[in-house]
């Protein structure tokens, strides 16, 4: 599935990214809605502004948790960013020890110059898209 077009309000966001940036953070866009594609239980996801940075919600099934695209005060990398009150980042740093920089329980960290770590940031963003939905299946 190829990723819908941007709203214009997420279009701007993306623009106001220095460029490398903005490049790096629109590949991961596309990567985010291939992954949801892959999950069924997923549904369609919702693309907005939250803290006016690019954010993907699954609004429809309430499956997963918000992931945002942004960066890091103390950083020029762009970043993955994830709600702090999940488990996702101590997870994706005990699958991915040395693959990415982490930053406390918010972030994951991407190089700009280099290939996009796609399986990796797959697992990831499966992780996210269906956080609630493993959740769920623990309880029983």
């Amino acid at each position: 599935m190829t990723a819908p077009p941007l709203p214009n309000e997420v279009s701007r966001a993306f623009d106001a990214f220095p460029e490398a940036i903005g490049k790096r953070l629109l590949q991961v866009r596309a990567l985010i809605f291939a992954t949801a594609a892959a999950h069924d239980e997923v549904g369609r996801l919702t693309e907005t502004l939250k803290w006016s940075e690019p954010a993907y919600l699954t609004e429809a099934t309430g499956s997963g948790s918000t992931i945002r695209l942004g960066r890091v005060k103390d950083s020029e990398h762009p970043a993955i960013l994830f709600n702090c009150k999940t488990t996702l980042i101590d997870t994706f740093r005990e699958r991915f020890p040395n693959q990415f920089e982490y930053r406390q329980t918010r972030a994951l960290l991407l190089n700009v110059p280099g290939a996009l770590p796609k399986q990796e940031l797959t697992v990831c963003l499966s992780m996210a898209l269906t956080y609630h939905l493993d959740r769920r299946r623990r309880r029983f």
